[in-house]
């Protein structure tokens, strides 16, 4: 039996992409991108199938790729375009210069629209939303650079979250380098962590599926200081279903293991998922290296 994979990424645009392009506007001639122009979050760069466009002085930036590398869920419904994360919740239409901000009104320095079925916003306002810091390079090409705030774990600074997971042959570790993505994901870690509970009698990277009540590590999640050494580690544990449910009665379906503190936890399934969603997309828009993978 198989450790379950990163599942392969979906577009969360697949709504968007369909009703943006049969009922809002699309970009007018004065909306020109700039083959020039590329974006840095963090240092690395964004993978995006629409270029950043500079018009009337304004820059502006696909909205999901850019949200989302900030840690944002984005939602198309109603011809409306709404991020989220945490207490944060934004509504916005292409074509107005207001949007609403955790229920208040805020106006725009610049209409959002759609270009190649991708909603464009203003720079300036997601960087006012999100704290970010922004800034211009140029040389041969020009260089938008984002800059966050890394998640500091007591008083040290994370600068990559290193993520791990074996297969029946083999694994696979790579490291996450996004402040976005490691805040967002240590805090499902921590604020879904449930009722403190024993070491379960049997667990391992491989499922043991001779024994019920048995648990394999989904996932082991290492959050590292500039240096590469650990501060943080947690591991997820999954139950083997491979058996009756009259035996597994009793046992929970997810724990989670606080390797720094030794000491196991009730953990939400619906939080694992999440966290593998969010491993995802790090890795469709650049922000997940692989460092070794021995698989076979």
């Amino acid at each position: 039996m198989q450790m379950r994979k990163i599942l392969p990424a979906i577009l969360l645009t697949g709504a968007l992409t369909l009703a943006a392009s049969t009922l809002l506007p699309t970009a007018s001639p004065a909306h020109a991108a700039s083959a020039a122009l590329s974006i840095q979050i963090d240092g690395a760069a964004v993978q995006s199938d629409v270029k950043p466009v500079l018009s009337h002085n304004r820059t502006l930036v696909p909205l999901r790729v850019i949200s989302e590398n900030l840690g944002a869920k984005v939602n198309w419904s109603n011809s409306q375009v709404t991020f989220t994360k945490g207490d944060l919740k934004v509504t916005l239409k292409p074509g107005s210069t207001s949007a609403v901000k955790n229920g208040k009104t805020v106006q725009l320095d610049a209409k959002p629209y759609i270009q190649k079925n991708r909603v464009m916003v203003p720079l300036r306002f997601l960087a006012e939303t999100f704290g970010c810091k922004v800034g211009y390079s140029s040389g041969g090409s020009s260089t938008i650079t984002i800059s966050t705030t890394p998640l500091v774990i007591g008083q040290t600074p994370v600068k990559a979250l290193q993520y791990e997971y074996h297969m029946t042959m083999g694994g696979v570790i790579s490291q996450i380098s996004g402040n976005a993505y490691n805040q967002t994901i240590y805090d499902l870690l921590e604020q879904n962590k449930g009722a403190k509970v024993d070491a379960p009698a049997n667990y391992s990277w491989m499922p043991n599926i001779d024994v019920p009540g048995s648990y394999y590590k989904l996932g082991q999640y290492d959050f590292l200081d500039k240096q590469g050494n650990s501060i943080k580690r947690y591991d997820i544990y999954d139950l083997v279903g491979a058996f009756p449910a009259e035996e597994l009665a009793g046992f929970e379906k997810d724990l989670l293991y606080d390797v720094t503190e030794d000491q196991w936890y009730i953990f939400s399934p619906s939080a694992a998922e999440t966290i593998y969603e969010q491993i995802n997309t790090a890795s469709r828009n650049g922000f997940l290296k692989e460092i070794s993978n021995t698989v076979v």
